[in-house]
């Protein structure tokens, strides 16, 4: 389908949508597990009803936090829920039912859907300004409340099952307490906490169902794409961190992720993992929500290469990492992504090809197929790939750095500006680890 056909189709679902209404959350605790369910609906024809559910744990003290605050953090969560569900036909208006939003909050969640739909508008070819997106409606007088809660000198560590939360737990679990957290288990996260010796009873699990109306809308030819996943997980977080008392949420995003995925423009594919949703994200947290709490990426002064490099000395992760959202449900790598090439790419420095080869199944440099996936990697297409990979400058490093590229598809890759030596030495100062964990990153790379 052609952009303009798409521009058409997002002007025609707006006519024929008025209005998206967050009417309505369930909050309770059952033996210990903490079940939320959120009630949307399109235009009173479609309703939707995607759930979350937390399961009983010893590090729990909901008991600690009272019913309000519950319905409070919840009903951020709901908030960042709803973007993939208003996205079918995009409405022009947010009618939130739950709790009254503040001129300022409706501010910050609009900037937010925009900005975090920002590749999905981009494929879709959907030409609209962030004024004209969508505006929000909150009809009711209840205020949420802040959140007050004791919190410890503990740590949750979300663990996606790829190299960067690898890095992450293995560079703070020995030196401070620390839980992970996982949402929706599978085989390499499991694979990867038990690896770092824990089991799923240590680990803080949340599940999350989607509404199947909204697959089915999908496949009728409603809109559909890319969501910002970690916004929702960053709120997620927060309810965590109140419910165990930790104070610290250390997430695992590198500096590489602010970098625009369309040249030129601030389409990032990243943007939820990127250091100015981190910022606006810490800056709301603390104003409405909590002043203590402290939300931040501890891999954010870190290039994709510098982690690499800590990931490959963790072998016992070797066998077990998954980095492919294509194989995700296999627990597998597909071998045809961007996300498997760039991570062969990346670790290409620290491990021979023969492992490398190991650990993905295949040469994945002499697949053919895989040429025009590189060429968007080394920036010699308009666009990089729609996934969370490193930069345009990090790739023709590595290649540069490369002894056996001839006659393979990475051969003919325009040279780097900056040496994989150099880039190695690099340490981002924009980001805001608390002193102690600055501490322990540096010891971890000898600064």
């Amino acid at each position: 389908m052609k952009r303009s056909d798409n521009q058409q189709r997002f002007e025609a679902l707006r006519d024929r949508f008025k209005n998206f209404t967050f009417y309505q959350q369930e909050v309770s605790l059952d033996n210990g597990v903490l079940n939320m369910t959120f009630h949307f609906s399109l235009d009173d024809q479609y309703y939707f009803h995607p759930t979350m559910s937390i399961p009983a744990r010893p590090f729990y003290h909901w008991e600690a936090i009272s019913q309000d605050q519950l319905e409070a953090l919840a009903f951020q969560i709901g908030m960042v829920e709803l973007v993939s569900y208003w996205k079918l036909a995009c409405p022009k208006t947010i009618v939130v039912k739950p709790f009254d939003l503040k001129l300022c909050q409706k501010k910050w969640w609009r900037h937010l859907y925009y900005q975090g739909l920002g590749e999905f508008r981009y494929l879709n070819g959907i030409e609209c300004s962030e004024h004209d997106f969508l505006r929000m409606e909150s009809g009711t007088n209840r205020d949420f409340k802040s959140v007050h809660v004791p919190l410890e000198e503990k740590t949750l560590i979300p663990v996606g099952g790829g190299k960067d939360s690898v890095v992450t737990l293995e560079c703070l679990r020995n030196a401070i307490p620390v839980i992970p957290l996982i949402l929706n288990p599978r085989g390499a996260t499991v694979s990867c906490i038990e690896a770092a010796g824990f089991t799923l009873d240590d680990v803080a699990v949340i599940n999350r169902t989607l509404d199947p109306t909204m697959l089915k809308l999908n496949n009728e030819g409603f809109l559909n794409g890319h969501t910002p996943f970690s916004a929702l997980l960053a709120f997620l977080t927060l309810l965590i961190s109140a419910g165990t008392g930790s104070k610290y949420i250390a997430l695992s995003n590198e500096s590489s992720a602010n970098e625009s995925t369309v040249p030129g423009t601030d389409i990032n594919h990243q943007y939820s993992k990127s250091i100015d949703f981190e910022r606006d994200f810490r800056d709301y947290v603390r104003q409405h929500l909590n002043e203590e709490m402290q939300y931040f990426s501890f891999l954010r002064p870190l290039n994709e290469m510098q982690i690499a490099s800590l990931f490959s000395q963790s072998e016992a992760y070797h066998e077990v990492f998954r980095s492919c959202n294509a194989g995700s449900k296999t627990d597998s790598w597909c071998g045809k992504c961007p996300k498997c090439l760039f991570t062969w790419l990346i670790l290409s420095p620290f491990l021979s090809r023969d492992r490398l080869t190991a650990i993905f199944g295949k040469d994945l440099l002499v697949d053919a197929e895989l040429r025009p996936v590189f060429e968007e990697l080394n920036g010699t297409s308009a666009v990089k790939p729609f996934e969370c990979v490193g930069t345009v400058e990090e790739v023709r490093a590595v290649v540069d750095f490369m002894k056996d590229k001839q006659g393979t598809i990475v051969e003919d890759s325009p040279h780097a500006d900056a040496s994989v030596e150099s880039i190695l030495k690099r340490f981002n100062e924009e980001s805001f680890l608390p002193l102690q964990f600055v501490t322990i990153l540096k010891s971890k790379l000898h600064v």
